[in-house]
């Protein structure tokens, strides 16, 4: 009887601890990923061939939320600063150093803020990185503000958007948009 008991209890105990090992559900709004240059990670790993010792400048990870009807304003209100995307604060990384309009900024990891504006979008790298949203920014932190112009697209973007392009000369330009506006960040490596 004891016996019974016990392995009763232990069946119990065991059933227990692999119901509490559920996982959590997908995210509303995805982590996604951009390189400059554009897919270099894709052609790395499936087309070597195609990559002729270019290695990669910049990559942002970041998370997109959905405007589902809702207006931008309410999800990134003016004069406000905000983690440029959804969930954690987006990452950029620099593999090298880079000048962002006309602003020097070392190799590395930096956590991507923004704060719209009525003329224009503040884009802040602070490195405070691994921070939820940006309920906890301390300007103390910014290694970079740089102001770019707000540009309207005719094109909607549902889920914000990060992506890199090569811009005139040296240049590229990381876009950032979401319902009609964008915003270009020229920098160069």
């Amino acid at each position: 009887m004891k016996t019974t008991g016990l392995l009763l209890f232990f069946c119990v105990l065991l059933t227990a601890s692999v119901q509490a090992q559920t996982f959590r559900g997908l995210d509303k709004s995805p982590m996604d990923m951009a390189y400059y240059p554009d897919d270099y990670a894709h052609d790395r790993k499936f087309a070597p061939d195609k990559i002729k010792g270019e290695t990669a400048k910049v990559r942002v990870i970041y998370s997109r939320p959905a405007l589902k009807g809702r207006a931008l304003g309410d999800l990134v209100p003016t004069g406000k600063v905000w983690r440029v995307g959804a969930n954690e604060a987006s990452e950029i990384k620099f593999y090298e150093d880079a000048t962002i309009m006309g602003k020097k900024v070392k190799a590395g990891t930096y956590a991507l803020l923004g704060q719209a504006n009525e003329q224009d979008f503040t884009v802040i790298l602070s490195s405070d990185v691994d921070q939820w949203g940006a309920y906890s920014y301390d300007p103390k932190y910014d290694v970079l503000r740089v102001n770019a112009p707000l540009k309207e697209i005719s094109e909607p973007v549902e889920n914000f958007a990060i992506q890199f392009a090569k811009g005139d000369g040296k240049e590229v330009l990381m876009r950032m948009a979401w319902g009609n506006v964008m915003v270009e960040v020229p920098m160069e490596f």
